[in-house]
């Protein structure tokens, strides 16, 4: 610990990261992977939990949603007190809530967002419902400097189906319509051995194709909340989006591979969080 120029003790800060999101008991994705992956890329990790999941590596047995009230004391508590450098937003469920944490983000003046709009969980159990999508569009899309959406998601944003890299690419760019800075397309559901994301940063009106190769490994789980929140975590340390995104898509790659290795549960396991520090 140093001292400031009145020889006071001068207390270093944390970069302070906040995921809204469901809670996965598997640990894979959800809160789990958000916080494993703030931590790994050294940040402070803090959560509003907005549904509990039981869940494993073969899919989603039940969800317990929590009142949107309790969501926006969870946010008032952390960020009236702790603050917040970056918001990462993941399962949200229901329009009440998508309404409710809009509000609070408006509210605390949070300006760094990451949407991820999670819709359908791996196993294909649904994680949205179906009026949810519209507050979604209305409320979340605008506050955010940036929406990760797959290939099936924002097939359900754009109400249109999104072939090849070209339609990728006019996704991104319809989508920043809605309101958001920036619009990362995943192609991670593209059936080829290229699994290129496309990126639009709509300040400069420019299109980032970023190619990466698959992975052949069960072993997803968890892949599209660890990118979001590796984004995050980036923006929140300061990098621009162009920067963060493509810092966070070589920590979840060096995650996929290091994660390849292990076998656990008797379904689709999780990447590996914290390749760097062990094995």
């Amino acid at each position: 610990m140093s001292a400031d120029k009145n020889g006071a003790a001068a207390h270093r800060g944390y970069t302070r990261v906040l995921t809204i999101a469901g809670s996965d008991s598997g640990g894979g994705a959800g809160i789990q992977a958000d916080l494993k992956t703030f931590s790994a890329l050294g940040c402070y990790g803090m959560s509003v939990i907005t549904a509990l999941t039981a869940q494993n590596t073969m899919g989603v047995t039940g969800i317990h949603t929590v009142p949107p009230a309790f969501a926006n004391q969870q946010m008032a508590a952390v960020i009236g007190d702790i603050g917040v450098d970056a918001v990462k937003i993941g399962m949200l469920y229901s329009a009440e809530l998508i309404e409710s944490v809009a509000d609070s983000l408006l509210k605390y003046g949070v300006d760094t967002i990451v949407l991820d709009p999670v819709m359908v969980a791996q196993s294909g159990d649904k994680l949205l419902q179906d009026e949810a999508i519209v507050a979604l569009k209305r409320t979340l899309v605008p506050l955010a400097t940036v929406v990760t959406p797959n290939l099936p998601e924002a097939e359900v944003l754009l109400g249109r189906k999104i072939d090849g890299l070209d339609g990728m690419q006019a996704a991104a760019r319809d989508l920043a319509k809605l309101g958001c800075r920036s619009v990362l397309v995943k192609g991670g559901h593209m059936q080829t051995a290229d699994s290129s994301d496309v990126l639009f940063i709509g300040s400069e009106n420019r299109i980032v194709v970023m190619p990466d190769r698959r992975v052949t490994t069960p072993n997803t789980h968890g892949t599209g909340c660890t990118l979001s929140s590796a984004i995050a975590a980036h923006l929140a340390k300061g990098l621009d989006i162009e920067a963060a995104v493509q810092s966070a898509k070589q920590y979840v790659a060096s995650a996929i591979r290091a994660g390849a290795a292990y076998r656990i549960g008797q379904g689709s396991g999780p990447v590996h969080h914290f390749h760097e520090f062990w094995e």
